[in-house]
């Protein structure tokens, strides 16, 4: 008889499918690569100046419901049209959630909202969504938060972000230097922003390192490093940082590092002090800036819903309210057309101004 030494804490071990197959179960046309290719190439050009729109990246704050989920994304292509000429609309569609200690983790860990944690449905669930945004003509953003999961499906990403916990994770950073999306670094929880300037700069370089192929063979990758990191001020555990002085010290720390002073202003989580009720009013102090012509700030993330306001998971998915989340409470739609139609209004004025 041998002794253990391995697998001590493990309970249970499934297989999940390779990331090929899924995306040969669920693929990708010409059509909507195309869309996601051009979505990227837009966003891309906001954040390097080339395009005087704003990026607003707005929607649930976690996918909890496909039907709901879907119903939002349609609601933003019919909207899209009317203020196209000065915002590029990015839908939220977070999958996974970080918890300080525990809580639902997201659609991806646990499908059903009943501990269960059926992974393999959740990828299914991720994919199809992304994909009927991208039919939908709807870009797609979410939260890089898994170093494994991205392989599923992160090529369907228009933008991806790293959080406030992981952007000082040497592991998130080399990761994000293989992503094809542009990717948006949170200032840390405490507010550090040179975190967030570190993260950049070291995924804009080359890295090699261990991953799973399309395959789920074990590989070694080599990156060319991502061209696009940027800063998002997400405000501290002490207070926001969406005012005129943070963008201007936060602008002036990114020219000091070597980066453009362009950023993206999270209304949510420390910047309204963690009141969903605030974020219109953080959106309106953010367009009145732009509208004074600050080019610094060239987007912002939205927590809004069709229905506003949060709830509880009690008992999976019974009971629950249709379109309300069930993790940061968010705006609901009629007060989201109100922010963005605000702030495509500042988008105007301060080109206007360009002009006079």
């Amino acid at each position: 008889m041998s002794t253990q030494i391995s697998d001590i804490h493990i309970a249970q071990a499934d297989p999940l499918p390779q990331p090929r197959l899924l995306q040969g179960e669920l693929p990708a046309g010409e059509a909507e690569a195309a869309f996601i290719a051009a979505s990227r190439a837009a966003t891309r050009n906001i954040l390097r100046g080339l395009d005087d729109r704003l990026l607003v990246i707005v929607g649930p704050c976690s996918i909890h419901e496909p039907e709901s989920a879907l119903e939002y994304a349609a609601r933003l292509r019919r909207l899209a049209p009317r203020l196209d000429d000065s915002l590029l609309l990015v839908m939220r569609v977070y999958f996974e959630k970080p918890r300080t200690r525990m809580g639902w983790k997201g659609l991806i860990y646990d499908p059903e909202l009943d501990g269960q944690g059926d992974i393999g449905a959740g990828l299914r669930h991720a994919r199809r969504i992304l994909l009927e945004c991208a039919r939908l003509g709807v870009p797609a953003a979410s939260e890089i938060l898994d170093l494994v999961t991205p392989q599923y499906y992160a090529e369907l990403l228009t933008w991806g972000a790293i959080g406030a916990r992981t952007v000082q994770s040497p592991l998130h950073r080399q990761m994000a230097s293989a992503l094809s999306a542009p990717v948006g670094f949170k200032n840390a929880t405490n507010g550090s922003v040179g975190a967030a300037i570190d993260a950049i700069h070291v995924a804009v370089q080359s890295h090699r390192f261990p991953s799973i192929s399309l395959e789920g063979k074990a590989i070694v990758i080599t990156t060319t490093g991502n061209p696009d990191g940027h800063l998002v001020l997400r405000g501290a555990s002490d207070g926001p940082n969406y005012d005129a002085a943070s963008v201007s010290r936060a602008a002036a720390s990114l020219s000091q590092a070597g980066l453009p002073a362009r950023l993206v202003i999270d209304c949510s989580h420390g910047n309204s002090n963690k009141d969903f009720s605030r974020q219109p009013a953080v959106a309106a102090d953010i367009a009145q800036q732009i509208a004074s012509g600050s080019s610094s700030i060239c987007g912002l993330m939205i927590e809004s819903h069709l229905v506003e306001g949060r709830q509880d998971i009690v008992d999976g998915r019974q009971g629950l309210r249709y379109g309300q989340s069930v993790t940061d409470a968010c705006i609901g739609w009629e007060a989201t057309v109100a922010v963005l139609e605000q702030l495509a209004a500042s988008v105007r004025q301060r080109r206007a101004g360009a002009r006079a």
